[in-house]
């Protein structure tokens, strides 16, 4: 398996249509949801459809979330990555970081691992210039992340009836 970033303790390699069940397991969780729109996947196609969508973005756009796997255990514990972005916020497109981990991976570390391995990514091999993020207003272990991280914050929009954290980080090189 080839590996587009690696770091201290995860690889991020591109999503496969074999980790249909661990997207399930995954999105399929509740907790995962709470900040996400409370909508978790309930069967395992949605999970297939969501990889069929994420192997299409590598097609048109060379970028797309990663899976996230443990060194150590070589375990499936999330995704994570940079993805082109034209739905969440529809007046621009942009660049934008996200990561989501199984709940037993939680507070471990590895969001904000996964999500530095994926700037230095999209920064240095991608030549971006710059990747935006948001995070529910709620939400405050990602808020965190990303200010922990180097994002600035740059206001709020609604998304779906929630106020949504607006950040940028622009390429230093």
């Amino acid at each position: 398996m080839s590996y587009l970033i690696e770091t201290e303790r995860l690889y991020l390699r591109r999503l496969t249509e074999s980790d249909a069940t661990d997207l399930f397991e995954l999105d399929s969780n509740p907790k995962v949801h709470k900040y996400l729109g409370n909508n978790p996947v309930k069967s395992i196609e949605e999970s297939q459809n969501q990889i069929k969508n994420v192997l299409k973005q590598y097609e048109k756009f060379g970028i797309g979330r990663l899976a996230m796997i443990s060194k150590e255990t070589n375990e499936f514990i999330g995704w994570s990555g940079v993805k082109f972005e034209r739905e969440l916020r529809k007046e621009f497109d942009y660049y934008d970081l996200g990561y989501r981990l199984k709940e037993k991976y939680w507070g471990h570390g590895y969001a904000t691992e996964a999500a530095i391995g994926s700037l230095e990514y999209g920064f240095n091999e991608l030549r971006l210039n710059e990747i935006n993020a948001c995070a529910d207003v709620n939400h405050v272990v990602s808020n965190k992340i990303l200010k922990k991280i180097g994002f600035i914050p740059d206001g709020t929009f609604t998304f779906e009836g929630s106020l949504i954290n607006w950040y940028y980080l622009k390429n230093k090189s």
